[in-house]
């Protein structure tokens, strides 16, 4: 982990408490639109799980199982203490270097899709290999990293970077709306989550039935 990221990474209460500041009231509502998403005793895969917020206060107790993969050591070892089955997984490894994904009923991405850029494709893919009945991906189209107030443009770049160096790369509304044409056959449905920042994409892992099924929740 980067000395320059440690400081936010080192605890989860740290990087909660910087996920509150940069998303004020919002940081909630994202969680509840995510875990809305997810069936009742439904099994979970979230990648870039960070501290397990979405399972522990969200989905805890009406799933049948969950798995958190994190390229974070921190997180997946609160994570084990608290009993939950988190693993550390490098999902940006080269293609040599990739494990296959574990399969659950739904697969999530929470704010971490740009993390892959300029292939987002290979991660999409891999989820949808590994979904059984949906894909879930929510996504910041309004950046903190690029605010015009500097101190918030400085967090917005310290809560990016996991703490394997930088990702100057972002999605804006167009840039994430025209990749996830490219899967407009599985596309179940898309909507921004309260105060606009973020969108959401939910998406099946064989082509979708297109009959009034997109675009709202």
């Amino acid at each position: 982990m980067s000395e320059r990221t440690s400081l936010v990474y080192r605890s989860a209460a740290g990087y909660e408490l910087l996920m509150r500041v940069l998303y004020g009231r919002h940081y909630a509502a994202r969680m509840r639109a995510v875990a809305g998403e997810v069936p009742n005793g439904a099994s979970v895969l979230e990648l870039c799980c960070g501290p397990g917020t979405l399972y522990l206060r969200h989905l805890r107790g009406r799933t049948a199982d969950y798995v958190g993969i994190d390229v974070n050591q921190r997180f997946v070892d609160r994570l084990r203490r608290r009993g939950v089955d988190a693993r550390r997984l490098d999902l940006a490894a080269p293609a040599t270097e990739r494990q296959p994904l574990p399969s659950a009923d739904a697969v999530i991405l929470q704010a971490s899709l740009y993390h892959f850029l300029p292939d987002a494709e290979g991660i999409l893919d891999r989820m949808l290999a590994a979904a059984r009945e949906k894909v879930i991906v929510s996504e910041p189209v309004r950046n903190l990293a690029s605010s015009h107030v500097p101190i918030i443009a400085r967090l917005g770049a310290r809560a990016a970077d996991p703490g394997v160096g930088g990702h100057a790369q972002r999605f804006t509304e167009e840039s994430l709306e025209a990749l996830m044409a490219r899967y407009r056959e599985r596309l179940l449905r898309s909507f921004p989550i309260p105060g606009g920042r973020e969108m959401v994409y939910v998406l099946a892992p064989s082509p979708a039935d297109r009959s009034g099924t997109a675009g709202g929740p």
